[in-house]
């Protein structure tokens, strides 16, 4: 009765997107567990417990308005990361298994505050969400939640690449990368050697993007082989992004998408045989027409979104982040700046300098590849040299932090030029940054030029905060 329904050559898509999945939920696990207390936690820069106060479950649905405390919140991503393993080495079936999975990382983004407002939070979850509905590896896949799946990659990708034909004139003029590689937000190893690329090379990649963004989604749905081929281009220019930058689990989640595009003649020789599958049960047929339909009715809000005049990125239209609009850098910054912390033991220095683990910092440090981990206050600096109201939120907590050799939000940092006691003073400078040429390389060893711009904050105290 349900035949129609089924997918059977599709079996190592479901196979890759799963695994690649419970994969991205660890990274998020891990990621909140390593970082929540400095940044959200009782002692935290914007503690929970304050935005809890504020906001009502119906505002932000998650389980921590039962209840809030750091144990609590630490218990709920080892739960997340026992789950994720589990969902990695054995067949993670039950539907409900997947499912808490997503109500705890849905409960953990929505009291995230400003350090989970990224597009690739909500592409988590909402990707976490149609796995779910994948059945396990004993059933027939179900072929509407592989279209959903193309749906998100298709909205991923052509929202991309209509913010960047919409917005900044230098998508269209295509020299874009001759600046992005340089001012992107959090540069990789690599990221200097693609700036120095020949700029004709610059003007070829940013045709591509285009191509990739904005034509190749519409073959996600043709027929085998050309759908496959589709995804294999999706692949190929997410790898190219995760090597030339650092974007969290962004690329590898578009990479876990694209696999459910794949048929078997990409998959099949790096997945396992399948076993004799199961036909669907009626019950979870009609759960998988049921989900199709919500999803039909939420894709109303990012096609409006795309297709008006005025389109956002990365924005959920919903409390659940069901049904999300994407895209990224519609806008180009030509400049890089850097807002540079730093403490002194007494009045009138010797300054010395904080270091971040990610963000640009010291010019003889070669830029770390992070992705796919994410590091939220790096990232936030980033922001915050854009423009200080940024950093309205948590700025201030973080030199107070800072004046009293917080321990948790010192974890967040690097190096700690204050190991045995409190910097009386603290103050932050803005630079302008900019990558060194070949010949300044080769004479200083130095991956960056910094030029002082001025004061970003003037030197404070304890006194002055209180």
């Amino acid at each position: 009765m349900w035949d129609w329904l089924a997918a059977p050559d599709y079996w190592a898509a479901r196979f890759a997107v799963q695994h690649l999945v419970a994969v991205g939920y660890l990274l998020g696990f891990t990621c909140a567990l390593r970082q929540f207390r400095g940044l959200l936690g009782e002692r935290g820069l914007t503690p929970i417990s304050r935005f809890l106060a504020r906001v009502s479950f119906r505002g932000a649905p998650s389980l921590f308005h039962l209840h809030y405390s750091d144990r609590f919140f630490a218990a709920v991503c080892w739960v997340g990361i026992a789950g994720s393993v589990l969902a990695l080495v054995a067949d993670l079936g039950p539907l409900w298994a997947w499912l808490v999975l997503w109500v705890l990382y849905l409960s953990i983004v929505n009291v995230g505050q400003v350090w989970y407002a990224f597009g690739w939070e909500s592409l988590l979850l909402e990707t976490g969400f149609l796995v779910a509905f994948l059945g396990p590896g004993s059933l027939v896949p179900p072929a509407p939640v592989l279209w959903l799946l193309a749906w998100l990659l298709f909205r991923v990708e052509f929202g991309a690449g209509l913010i960047k034909l919409r917005g900044d004139t230098c998508w269209r003029d295509f020299t874009a990368l001759y600046y992005h590689h340089e001012t992107q937000p959090m540069p990789g190893p690599l990221s200097r050697w693609f700036h120095w690329l020949p700029r004709p090379l610059h003007r070829i990649e940013v045709l591509a993007n285009h191509g990739t963004q904005l034509g190749v989604p519409f073959v996600l749905f043709a027929p085998q082989p050309a759908s496959g081929v589709a995804a294999l281009i999706v692949v190929i220019t997410q790898l190219w992004l995760m090597v030339s930058g650092n974007f969290a689990w962004l690329n590898f989640l578009t990479i876990a998408l694209a696999c459910s595009v794949m048929g078997p003649w990409l998959l099949g020789p790096v997945t396992p045989a399948p076993p004799p599958l199961e036909p669907l049960p009626g019950w979870f047929a009609a759960v998988v027409l049921m989900l199709t339909a919500v999803f039909v009715v939420l894709s109303y809000w990012p096609v409006r979104n795309m297709l008006g005049r005025r389109q956002v990125m990365n924005l959920s239209f919903n409390k659940l982040h069901l049904g999300n609009t994407y895209g990224a850098f519609g806008s180009v910054t030509r400049t890089r700046y850097e807002v540079i912390i730093e403490g002194a033991a007494e009045e009138g220095g010797p300054w010395r300098e904080y270091e971040f683990r990610g963000k640009p910092g010291d010019p003889y440090r070669r830029p770390p590849q992070v992705a796919p981990y994410h590091l939220r206050l790096d990232w936030l600096m980033w922001f915050l040299a854009l423009s200080p109201s940024y950093g309205r939120t948590w700025l201030p907590g973080l030199v107070l932090a800072l004046l009293r050799n917080d321990e948790h939000v010192l974890r967040l940092l690097r190096r700690n030029p204050f190991p045995d006691r409190p910097p009386a003073l603290v103050r932050a400078q803005l630079y302008r940054y900019r990558f060194t040429t070949r010949r300044e390389r080769r004479e200083t060893g130095a991956f960056w030029v910094r030029t002082r711009i001025g004061d970003f904050i003037p030197p404070l105290s304890l006194t002055d905060l209180r």
